[in-house]
């Protein structure tokens, strides 16, 4: 089992014990390049899916491929609603990920709501709750239908939580609903432009629409899966496509109640990492907590001769980020009362 990662990410010899692989922000759509919203990042919607296709040639062929893929959100570009070719380009990335040997998780953002409503997604192929963990014995572990999240086990003693960001949104939601009238309630009150995507004046600038937040049931049952893991001395990644921790995003991109998922995760031991997406720039920060909070750079903005995907590899003591293109490597220590 002495499989080491490539040479020169760590001085040390010592056994990895299982890798996973992150990407994120593909946004593929069939256009030309373009920009972002404020017209300074160029956005390469096609060679997205090419960047894709050379992520999943390389987690194909690492020589002990990685137990499985998270995907944390914006698979497609919402451009593709505008163009009415959603479905269409939906499936062209899922049969480039049908390549892939290994299972893949996939989060939602904002732009998969852009496309479709939370029901059409629930029963489409981006719901992967079927590769969940039950813990029978303990039923409050066990995620509610209202949200889209769940829990993993890729290998022993190591338990993957995948949240729904978007659990409190005024995106995807039919506007007649009591859901929808609570979070555009929950919007206004904190941003009074005319424009909820705009940050403009706000004291708490991750109050825009294309945010959202973890409803209070969604925080309970994550707080439930902790302390299990907590019990059972299991170490705890998380998975969103927002992220959590202001020093590692642009405060525009955090959660809408990022403060509450934060004291969640503080009050347990378990949690050795928080991987996100939505920022595009990617970001990193180790909490007071010992959290590693580590944004992805995104897909979408990465050009043509470069790369933005990872594999993490797991030891006994840390985790290891080995980046490509513009993924920085990151080495993620565990916090020392939970080392094996």
């Amino acid at each position: 089992m002495d499989v080491k990662p490539e040479p020169g990410i760590l001085s040390e010899n010592s056994e990895v014990l299982f890798s996973f692989g992150v990407i994120a922000d593909i946004q593929y759509a069939d256009l030309e390049d373009g920009y972002n919203f404020q017209g300074n990042r160029r956005r390469y919607y096609r060679h997205s899916l090419l960047h894709l296709r050379g992520a999943i040639e390389h987690w194909n062929t690492e020589d002990r491929p990685p137990r499985c893929v998270l995907q944390l959100g914006d698979i497609i570009d919402g451009y593709n609603a505008q163009y009415k070719v959603s479905e269409k380009s939906l499936e062209l990335v899922m049969n480039t990920f049908q390549m892939l040997k290994v299972p893949v998780h996939h989060t939602w953002g904002n732009h998969e709501f852009y496309n479709f409503s939370r029901n059409y997604l629930t029963n489409s192929k981006l719901n992967t709750k079927f590769l969940e963990d039950r813990i029978v014995h303990d039923p409050k572990t066990v995620p509610s239908e209202d949200y889209y999240a769940y829990h993993f086990v890729p290998f022993p003693q190591f338990r993957f939580i995948l949240l729904d960001a978007y659990d409190l949104s005024v995106l995807g939601v039919d506007q007649s609903s009591p859901k929808y009238q609570q979070c555009l309630k929950i919007l206004r009150e904190h941003n009074p432009n005319s424009e909820l995507n705009s940050p403009q004046g706000l004291s708490e600038p991750q109050f825009v629409q294309f945010n959202g937040g973890f409803s209070q049931d969604q925080l309970n049952w994550l707080n439930e899966v902790l302390t299990f893991s907590d019990t059972n001395q299991e170490k705890v990644v998380i998975v969103s496509h927002l992220p959590i921790y202001p020093e590692a995003s642009d405060s525009v991109c955090l959660a809408w109640n990022y403060r509450d998922a934060l004291a969640v995760i503080w009050s347990h031991k378990c949690v050795v990492c928080f991987f996100a997406g939505h920022t595009h720039d990617g970001g990193y920060c180790e909490d007071p907590f010992g959290v590693h909070h580590i944004n992805l750079e995104g897909v979408i903005e990465t050009a043509p001769d470069s790369q933005a995907f990872g594999t993490v590899y797991v030891y006994p003591d840390k985790m290891v980020l080995k980046g490509r293109g513009r993924v920085p490597d990151r080495i993620m220590n565990y916090k020392r009362e939970i080392q094996l």
